[in-house]
């Protein structure tokens, strides 16, 4: 069997390949990317291509069985320009089945695909735990401080192997054709509890200063940040909708592995605040 994993690099795409190979070490890998110096684990295949550019995609999709499809592309992560191509593309190559991690709400070729004979299997993770680096990482090295506002916000944030683990199930095996998966943790924490267990992972006590909207809103400013995305993030933060922080088992279910919680993440990368 060979599975085409688009996205490869990214933090999803790394762990789809890591995850298919811990499932079916004989599976045969082949991962797209725009970069043709890109690194990948030993045995995985490179295809350079551009989910916005289709005329680039035949060689990637040639002998292909099974597709991980990101729903957006280019530098921005914007929509697929023209997803029809890509959909054919696929079915005229022979792919059976996919996976669909939704970066864009409706995205344009989840449609094509609903069309489309192709047994697809849409994926929805909650908040990445991974984000926790992207925001976090810089200020506590820092300073050993963290200031943000809605400090009992809660989350049923997922670990971003579960989310490869549940695409690696589902490429390999299929059986959820037209479902929506969501994917969320084990548990369910608030950022206080989050600022507590990644202290004990780097064996140092992290402050944490509960901000108001209106300090945050200076704070992201002052970030460079403009007013759409401090928009976003106010009713991200501030409304959490159900769904991210109602815990469900898709994980344990479609992979037979515990969900891993928060704990184990910080301990993982630990360093990375030290």
């Amino acid at each position: 069997m060979r599975i085409l994993i688009t996205g490869a690099t990214g933090t999803v795409g790394r762990n789809v390949v890591e995850q298919l190979k811990s499932f079916d070490p004989a599976v045969e890998l082949r991962a797209l990317s725009r970069n043709p110096d890109a690194a990948l684990p030993e045995g995985v295949e490179l295809a350079v291509g551009d989910l916005s550019a289709p005329d680039t995609l035949a060689e990637a999709f040639k002998d292909v069985d099974a597709v991980h499809f990101i729903n957006f592309a280019g530098e921005q992560n914007g929509a697929i320009p023209d997803p029809a191509a890509i959909v054919a593309l696929a079915e005229q190559a022979g792919v059976r089945r996919c996976t669909v991690l939704g970066g864009i709400a409706n995205g344009p070729l989840e449609r094509h695909l609903e069309a489309s004979a192709i047994e697809t299997t849409y994926l929805h993770p909650v908040e990445f735990m991974s984000n926790v680096l992207m925001w976090w990482a810089a200020p506590i090295k820092a300073d050993g401080a963290i200031r943000e506002p809605f400090g009992d916000r809660l989350s049923a944030m997922v670990h971003p192997a579960d989310i490869g683990a549940v695409a690696a199930k589902v490429l390999l095996d299929g059986g959820y054709d037209e479902q929506f998966l969501l994917i969320t943790g084990p548990e369910v924490v608030t950022i206080r509890e989050k600022v507590r267990i990644l202290s004990e992972a780097i064996g140092r006590e992290i402050e944490f200063t509960e901000l108001t909207v209106e300090e945050a809103h200076a704070k992201w400013r002052g970030e460079g940040m403009n007013d759409g995305v401090i928009a976003f993030l106010t009713e991200a933060l501030g409304n959490t909708p159900e769904e991210g922080k109602t815990v469900v088992d898709t994980v344990e279910r479609i992979t037979g592995r515990r969900a891993r919680g928060f704990a184990e993440w910080a301990v993982e990368h630990a360093e990375a605040f030290r």
